[in-house]
């Protein structure tokens, strides 16, 4: 093995270790007493383990309802934002219009946007319609629009060669039509890589459900995590217990979407 090899290697499994090292001291402390959590020096293994704090924390908040309302709201988001997202990457790739290239450019720039200047007139137009502490909010924002995943897809889409469109243009189908039949089930990979980091940006999503939501049975997971900490007091046992069973679904999603994922990052700006 050479030596630049070795070295590359070696970075990669420091910062793998330095990106794991929090998942791991989470979970070891979900399974801590609180007293233990913090000494010094920090002991990693728990002496005894703490099962308990698992069960206690879906007992002290109601959890149940909360995943519930995650769930729901993030499958929403994740199906119709593929949906909205994949149309708007086959016109933007395939399409051609008049100022496309211009629209696509202003598009993009949207992502320099940052979330906090647009947070004060969108929490405005939920009052004046009427969504205030609905999950109207989380959903119908977070699902139609997404740069980032209109840019992913349409570079994956531009890949896709050309005489397939026209092929099913010869046979009689309109727009619509490649789009269903041609260009979805060859973008399986890009819409597996996109729908993961939908989902974990909607799972995760908590400045936004602080600021909307104010009925404790509309609260979404990470926003139930909060009550955790106290004015005075905070229990990070049953925390860390709590958020290490809130991140199961995206592994789960994770593990079983995996090789797609990697296909279809990997994929994509890759020109036929």
């Amino acid at each position: 093995m050479q030596l630049s090899t070795l070295l590359v290697h070696l970075l990669i499994i420091l910062g793998s270790a330095i990106m794991i090292f929090p998942f791991l001291w989470s979970i070891s402390s979900s399974l801590k007493d609180i007293s233990q959590i913090f000494i010094v020096p920090p002991d990693f293994i728990p002496k005894p383990f703490v099962w308990s704090n698992y069960p206690a924390s879906l007992q002290a908040m109601p959890f149940g309802l909360a995943y519930w309302n995650s769930f729901y709201i993030t499958v929403l988001v994740v199906g119709v934002q593929l949906f909205t997202a994949s149309m708007a990457a086959y016109a933007f790739a395939k399409i051609r219009f008049r100022g496309s290239n211009f629209l696509f450019i202003f598009f993009l720039a949207t992502m320099m946007i940052p979330k906090q200047v647009t947070m004060i007139p969108t929490f405005m137009i939920m009052d004046w319609i009427g969504w205030l502490d609905t999950h109207l909010t989380l959903i119908v924002p977070g699902a139609l629009f997404n740069a980032f995943a209109v840019f992913l897809l349409r570079q994956f889409i531009m890949g896709i060669p050309n005489e397939l469109e026209e092929a099913a243009v010869m046979d009689g189908a309109g727009p619509l039509r490649v789009y269903w039949s041609v260009i979805l089930p060859l973008v399986k990979p890009a819409l597996a890589a996109v729908g993961i980091f939908i989902f974990m940006g909607s799972w995760n999503n908590f400045l936004e459900p602080l600021i909307y939501l104010s009925t404790p049975e509309l609260f979404t997971v990470p926003l139930l995590l909060n009550y955790f900490k106290g004015l005075y007091v905070t229990d990070w046992a049953l925390m860390m217990a709590g958020s290490t069973i809130s991140i199961i679904p995206v592994l789960i999603i994770y593990i079983f979407a995996q090789k797609h994922i990697i296909e279809g990052v990997a994929l994509t700006g890759i020109k036929g």
